[in-house]
């Protein structure tokens, strides 16, 4: 019984990494060349004036959810976020991290189990808040920005993160709609091995604060939901 157990896994093993090469030599796509310079920081500037970047800049308070998992409350001014999940609250200090607090079951946690939930919550916090705010981290520090020539003949902004966040290194080639709003960006990230996987922008809103934020993403067949999107001063 065990032998047969064993030779089950090794041929779902198997077929596993002959999926996994199938679709890798059928989707997988190099991260195209652009050119760095003063049009590609236009496109960039274009991209940001369309969804009302001086607005975000003057947001206090920034609230959503990641796939009606995670949630959050972003407060910009004081640098302090809200992390919310099963029935974990984490007080996440953007600038001290150690100083945030913790709480389960609306008790604080001790020292030990204070640190693994503040790892937690920035990692929740780094990757969920991109989903929200990418195209605002256009000029971030260590970023590098080319201007891209499509097939179709219209041009699109890649954006490469040399450091910062949980994946230095990362690159996402924004399509841009002749509004200048975001249409979905191809994804060249270490937690993705097949690379120019496609995500959409979509169903955008103005918010309170005036700053157009998306409540939508598709990905394949998943979609992810950004919940109830506030943006206020």
């Amino acid at each position: 019984m065990l032998k047969k157990l064993f030779k089950l896994l090794g041929i779902l093993i198997i077929l596993a990494f002959i999926g996994y090469g199938v679709l890798y030599y059928l989707y997988n796509e190099p991260v195209p060349i652009g050119e760095s310079g003063p049009e590609a920081d236009a496109l960039a500037y274009r991209m940001l004036d369309a969804l009302n970047y001086k607005n975000f800049n003057n947001t206090k308070i920034l609230e959503w959810s990641f796939r009606g998992d995670h949630h959050y409350k972003w407060d910009k001014e004081k640098e302090i976020v809200t992390v919310t999940w099963d029935n974990t609250i984490v007080h996440l200090d953007l600038i001290t991290p150690q100083s945030s607090i913790a709480e389960v079951n609306n008790v604080k946690t001790n020292y030990e189990e204070t640190q693994v939930l503040i790892e937690k919550a920035q990692n929740y916090f780094n990757n969920d808040s991109f989903w929200l705010v990418a195209p605002f981290k256009a000029f971030d520090r260590g970023t590098e920005r080319y201007l891209v020539d499509m097939e179709d003949g219209s041009e699109a902004l890649l954006v490469t993160y040399t450091k910062g966040g949980d994946t230095p290194g990362d690159s996402y080639l924004w399509i841009i709609e002749p509004s200048g709003r975001p249409k979905s960006f191809k994804l060249w990230t270490k937690i993705i091995p097949i690379g120019g996987v496609e995500a959409s922008w979509e169903e955008w809103i103005e918010t309170e604060s005036g700053v157009i934020l998306p409540t939508l993403h598709k990905l394949g067949p998943f979609s992810i939901s950004m919940g109830d999107v506030k943006g206020t001063y």
